[in-house]
């Protein structure tokens, strides 16, 4: 009689990669929805992202394993080949982020900063305050600055809309639970992971 195989789980998400992501959603979406509500809640909203981003860079580079950029950063190419293999049913299983998740994870960072950054700005320039009052960027027509924050944070919508797209397909495409993994940090391990 044939024993079933064991199931193996693994830490993929350490606890500090796991506060981080469901901070930055907490975050995100608190400046998000109160830009036209408070000023005071979409500000400090908005600089708790940005330290959350701080220390994922920080965290890309000297954290765990699967939480470091070498793990997960690929080149287009390989991007390209993974998202090529979908369609076909061909996608790998990765262990840590597949090609196309790594790729998520950088545009999102970019966004991200870029929204920050010319949010920051926009105070700087319209209330004179934050840490960017005073400096070149600040300089320039807070309207515009504005215009400009808005489309960075619009644009992390999306990414946020194409990452949650990305995960539910994954998750069906390899019979896993990755949102259920995002919170308790563990995945099973299988033969043929990536």
């Amino acid at each position: 009689m044939n024993q079933p195989t064991p199931v193996t789980t693994t830490t993929v998400w350490d606890p500090l990669v796991r506060v981080f992501h469901w901070s930055l959603v907490l975050f995100f979406f608190t400046a998000y929805l109160s830009e036209d509500v408070s000023d005071t809640v979409h500000v400090w909203s908005g600089y708790a992202v940005g330290g959350l981003i701080a220390f994922r860079l920080l965290w890309g580079l000297i954290g765990t394993k699967h939480a470091r950029f070498t793990d997960f950063v690929r080149s287009p190419r390989a991007v390209l080949a993974y998202l090529k293999a979908i369609p076909a049913g061909k996608a790998p299983r990765y262990l840590g982020h597949n090609p196309a998740g790594g790729a998520m994870v950088i545009a999102l960072l970019l966004s991200l900063t870029g929204t920050i950054v010319f949010g920051m700005a926009t105070l700087g320039a319209h209330d004179q305050a934050g840490p960017l009052a005073g400096t070149w960027l600040a300089s320039f027509n807070d309207h515009t600055l504005k215009e400009i924050h808005e489309f960075f944070a619009n644009s992390t919508l999306v990414l946020v809309f194409l990452h949650i797209a990305g995960v539910l397909f994954s998750s069906l495409h390899h019979r896993e639970n990755l949102v259920r993994s995002m919170i308790h940090g563990r995945k099973q391990r299988r033969d043929n992971d990536h």
